[in-house]
Parts: C-alpha cells; structure tokens; sequence
C-alpha cells in the first residue's frame, strides 16, 4: 500500500496503472468507515499477490487530487487500468463485495501466470533461444488460449523455425474468431507464400526468370505474384511489395484481391509495436489535472518507411 500525493501520483498512479490495475483509496484520518475498508483493501492486495495495486489518497491533503477525480464522500475508491479511472465504488464494503468489484477488472491468477511466461518468452526470444521461447509461449496459451498476444508471437515464431504445420494449427482459432485480427490475417498470407514457394517449382527461380516473363507482358498477373511471394519469403520485402502493387494498379480485384492482401499483411508485419501513451506527453492526467510539457511525436525509419507503403497502397486503391 503507497500513499500518493499530487507529486508522486502519475508514477505510482497513471504510469502504474499502464501495467496492473489501480485502485486508488481515497480516505480521510477522521473518517470511521475509512478505518474499516482500509485493513480489508490492505488484506485483498496481499491475497491478489500482485494482481492489482492499492494506493491511498489522503482526501483533505491532497485536495486536488480529488477535486479531479470528483470525490464528494470518503471512502470511495476508484480502480484506474490503462492510465483511466474504469470503476468505482463509494462506502465501506466487505471483503466479498470488494473482491467481486475487483474480479470484474483484475486478471485471474491463471492469467497473469500467462502473461509471465509471455514475458519470458520474449527474453527468451532476444537472447536467441527460440526453442525455449516456444515453450514458454505453449504454456501461456496453454494456461490462457485467449491471450491473442501469446498466440500471434508463438505462431510468428514456429514460422520462423519452419514448423509450418505447428504453426498453421497454432493460428487456427485466431482465424475462427469474428470478426478476425488484422495481425493474425497477416500471418496466414505469410503462410500461403511460404508454402507457395515450397511447393511450386517457381519457388525456386532465379529472379532473371520472373523478370523475362514480366517484360514480356506486363499483365502476367500470375508470375507477377508468384516472384513477390519468392521476394516476401526470401527477405525482400519492400521489393515484393513493389510486385504487389504493379499488379494492384492494373486489376485491384485480380484472383480475389490476393495481391493486396499480400501487400497489407507485409505492412502489418513490419508494423513496429504499437508505443504506449504516455500521459505527460498528452498534456494532462486521467483525472484532468493540466501539466507541463507538449507532445513529440517522432517516427522511427521502419515506422516512416511503413507510412510510406501505405500511402503508396492509398493512392493505387483510389
């Protein structure tokens, strides 16, 4: 339990809310019902054993802090997530109530032991032993086979060790779900092309072949694709693209639109990961306190050479 105060609230607050739920008590020294929650919220963290976080927030210190949040009557606690008040609730409550309210928000233990290994998994990854990260990755979904995160990086992975008939049965759900993930759609496009160019002898033409046929008419669709999914699977991804869109120029509708759905599921997976926001680069707190600063918006080159292939998609598609 940490006591916040308007210096300290958007590290052990908003920033912390970003990785586990906060509930923030706010309670008062005079207040009799605050003395009776306050030992059962203390005894709930501890039985949640790091699955959420309790902070209070003495109410007639740090005015402002509720004055932000609203607060008219104490005890009433607020459960931040994601740097956002989402719930709430007002009065002394007993242990059941509070760890109902609470299992409304606050991942099962099951799931934050799948996302533990998630985690591994990626450290796995980065110190180059992939075949440990696929276990690790196994036994998230194993324990939690709704963590779409674990999912799309296990599959990602058995591609990448050519364990394609693992990985085409790893992706399966994801693919039955409705409506389906962008991410996962990428992956069965990449694939297609892997088994493409391991099944069909053209897989392993040299490029003066492709470029033969192609010059000798430009709407050879067909070949066309064929050396884009060679150039995708072989690392030349920007090249591929470029086949792509020769073909999405001149038909967009060809062979049930395969060429641009081909060329989006490259961009998705060159698609750096998505950048948490940052709250002091917003301007303000999740409880409407102002702050100093503007916001930097920068991107990174693989960032901007994404954007770039997407609008070059945008105008072919206009």
């Amino acid at each position: 339990m940490i006591n916040v105060t308007i210096e300290n609230f958007e590290a052990e607050v908003v920033a912390a809310s970003n990785e586990v739920p906060v509930l923030v008590d706010f309670w008062a020294p005079w207040c009799g019902p605050c003395k009776v929650i306050g030992p059962v919220l203390e005894k709930i963290e501890t039985d949640y054993a790091g699955r959420f976080k309790l902070v209070k927030i003495d109410s007639d210190e740090q005015q402002e802090l509720s004055q932000a949040f609203g607060i008219r009557s104490i005890p009433t606690c607020v459960l931040m997530v994601g740097g956002k008040p989402v719930d709430g609730f007002m009065g002394a409550q007993s242990e059941g109530q509070v760890k109902a309210f609470l299992d409304k928000h606050v991942p099962s233990a099951q799931a934050v032991e799948a996302q533990s290994d998630a985690e591994d998994a990626q450290a796995l990854i980065a110190a180059g032993d992939p075949q440990a990260a696929l276990h690790k990755l196994h036994e998230a979904l194993s324990i939690n086979p709704g963590n779409d995160d674990a999912r799309y990086d296990y599959v990602k992975l058995l591609i990448e060790s050519d364990m394609l008939d693992d990985a085409e049965a790893a992706l399966a759900p994801a693919l039955a779900e409705i409506p389906r993930q962008l991410r996962f759609e990428a992956l069965e496009q990449l694939l297609d092309a892997i088994q493409f160019v391991v099944s069909d002898e053209r897989g392993a033409w040299p490029p003066e072949q492709f470029d033969t046929l192609i010059a000798a008419n430009k709407r050879d669709f067909d070949t066309r694709l064929a050396k884009a999914r060679v150039l995708w699977v072989t690392g030349n991804w920007t090249a591929a693209m470029d086949e792509l869109l020769e073909i999405i120029q001149r038909d967009k509708t060809w062979a049930q639109a395969v060429p641009r759905k081909s060329y989006v599921a490259i961009l998705e997976l060159m698609s750096p990961p998505k950048q948490k926001i940052d709250p002091l680069a917003a301007g303000k707190t999740a409880g409407g306190i102002e702050l100093a600063g503007k916001s930097v918006t920068t991107l990174d080159p693989q960032a901007q050479l994404v954007a770039s292939y997407r609008r070059r998609l945008s105008m072919a598609l206009n």
